[in-house]
């Protein structure tokens, strides 16, 4: 792995990754969605490739006093009460949502989403005079200020936006292509005339929320697409909607979430893109302003999250993606192991990042709902 860069160092480096060990030691728990490698993946295979050399952080913990400026003091006593006793009590249960099947007790239930937070909290401030740097351990965008909420305990995402913020980051387009509604941020930000919530997901999936007519109180673009969302589709949604919402708002920083489970392999969404729409995604964000900030967030297929995510990062640091990946990292993705995996993966998601592309029909739908939002003032 990289060395850390020093505290002035970083500026003239170029795109700079965050990332920490926790993600290697610590799990939801063997019947967790989240028991996947994810996060350690992409550091693996990034470091293989050569492409982290004299760009990793690595992610400090945010203090309890810093996830104050957004959540409340009580829950993170309860959080980090419940880490180091190792039990929920019912009332944290009924009150904060700690210990229960989406939020389990497990032994970093603080340290890991606090180590998260904190990548994201310090890239917000690194970013105070411009950049481009990526956190995949964050993009924990469900998190509320005083509950955990879908797998999320703290929400690193409108910690990060608030930071921005303090360091007089004003305007800031905020893009989730998750395929789940980002509630918490939305909960953060919603009728902020200097914050623009442009987030495309599943329809009929939780959290429920994030409907096309939901407008937040102006500032909320919610795009719900349907099953079978290909990458014709998603190119369309960039170029029609997204791109030319973003630039007219002339944000000061872009966040995108880059959550990875609208990939056709995901177990938790019916969506079908490959993973050549994320990279559209970030290539066409990235020049819309002086600061981009990209995080990960869902994702749930050890393999299409860890190629996801690498090919994400080669395209922020302007790495060459081989056709077929060296030995060394092709090591890596034969070497996961995923009891939820059902058959085996195809050979492609050993040897290649690049997925096959996804295209299909632009349905009906996706452009009458795109008309929709594009018609919004």
């Amino acid at each position: 792995m990289a060395g850390t860069l020093g505290k002035n160092g970083w500026g003239a480096m170029g795109p700079i990754f965050i990332g920490s060990e926790i993600y290697r030691g610590s799990s939801y728990g063997l019947g967790h969605p989240l028991r996947v490698p994810r996060v350690s993946t992409v550091m693996d295979l990034c470091g293989a490739m050569g492409w982290l050399a004299g760009r990793y952080v690595n992610s400090p913990r945010a203090k309890p006093a810093a996830l104050h400026l957004w959540h409340e003091p009580d829950y993170i006593a309860a959080l980090q009460a419940a880490e180091a006793t190792g039990v929920a009590t019912a009332a944290m249960q009924a009150r904060f949502h700690l210990g229960t099947h989406s939020n389990p007790v497990f032994e970093a239930m603080f340290r890991r989403p606090a180590t998260g937070a904190g990548g994201v909290m310090l890239a917000a401030e690194m970013l105070r005079d411009g950049g481009v740097i990526y956190v995949p351990g964050g993009g924990t965008h469900h998190g509320l200020p005083g509950q955990a909420n879908g797998f999320c305990y703290l929400n690193d995402v409108v910690l990060g936006m608030k930071v921005l913020r303090l360091n007089g980051v004003r305007r800031i387009a905020y893009v989730d292509i998750d395929a789940h509604h980002c509630d918490g941020v939305e909960a953060g930000f919603a009728g902020d005339p200097d914050a623009l919530l442009i987030s495309v997901h599943e329809e009929k999936r939780w959290p429920f929320t994030g409907a096309l007519t939901d407008d937040g109180g102006s500032n909320c673009f919610n795009l719900p697409v349907p099953r079978g969302f290909n990458d014709t589709e998603m190119r369309a949604v960039l170029e029609q909607f997204i791109i030319p919402r973003v630039a007219a708002f002339r944000p000061d920083a872009v966040v995108l979430q880059c959550g990875s489970d609208a990939l056709e392999e995901d177990p938790l969404a019916r969506l079908s893109l490959s993973n050549n729409a994320h990279v559209a995604v970030v290539r066409a964000l990235r020049g819309l302003s002086p600061r981009f900030l990209v995080l990960g967030g869902g994702g749930y297929n050890p393999w299409s999250v860890g190629r996801c995510w690498s090919r994400v990062w080669a395209e922020l640091s302007g790495a060459d993606v081989p056709d077929r990946l060296p030995s060394t990292a092709e090591a890596i993705l034969r070497n996961l192991s995923w009891l939820g995996a059902g058959r085996a993966p195809a050979e492609a998601m050993f040897t290649t990042l690049k997925d096959a592309p996804r295209e299909g029909s632009l349905r009906p739908e996706v452009s009458e709902r795109i008309k929709f939002l594009e018609a919004r003032t």
